[in-house]
């Protein structure tokens, strides 16, 4: 089973995903990026860094199994998903390990109509855009990486990725609000555990 993790910027994916990993023994879903490494960041922990001829390389081959790019004030992005050899389409998915990936509605369509509706499983987070907005600030102090042109950017594209209307067509029946984290944590183990 594909656990999918996903949420607008700075909604406290990452944290949430490191603790569920944590919680669950899951295997890690290591994403593919062509994006320059941010400081902290260590090759296959969060992404895989690949030059953007790899990863075309990849979509040609159907490598790939789900992938997006993104024009950004830094140039164009791709960021993609390989899936482990276990994971295959169909009734057999469901022998393979359980992993755990994170990323956007985009991806988690792309990867549900491979995969099948059964064999993967939504996990939406949601949290206040004041709160987010605070958040995207507060974590890029200091750092220098984004700037706020890019900050904006993302919540304009965050707010048509992740409207109403495209959350209905992806089948997204639940939203965990991520104003406090243990009890949303506890929410989201909860439900898998009763799925």
């Amino acid at each position: 089973m594909l656990y999918y993790l996903m949420g607008k910027s700075a909604s406290g994916k990452d944290s949430i995903f490191h603790k569920l990993l944590e919680k669950t023994g899951w295997k890690k879903l290591i994403p593919y990026t062509t994006r320059p490494m941010r400081e902290g960041e260590v090759e296959g922990q969060e992404y895989h860094f690949i030059k953007e001829q790899e990863f075309e390389s990849g979509i040609h081959s159907g490598l790939m199994a789900e992938y997006r790019a993104y024009d950004t004030v830094f140039g164009k992005w791709y960021y993609g998903t390989v899936l482990p050899s276990d994971i295959t389409t169909g009734p057999s998915c469901k022998k393979a390990e359980n992993y755990l990936a994170i990323g956007t509605l985009e991806s988690y369509l792309q990867l549900k109509k491979k995969l099948g509706r059964e064999n993967i499983f939504p996990i939406y987070i949601e949290v206040p855009d004041k709160m987010r907005l605070e958040r995207a600030f507060h974590r890029e102090e200091g750092r220098g990486k984004m700037t706020e042109e890019e900050i904006l950017r993302r919540f304009k594209a965050d707010a048509e990725d992740f409207s109403e209307g495209r959350l209905k067509e992806a089948g997204i029946k639940r939203a965990y609000q991520n104003i406090d984290f243990s009890l949303c944590l506890n929410e989201i183990i909860a439900d898998i555990r009763n799925a």
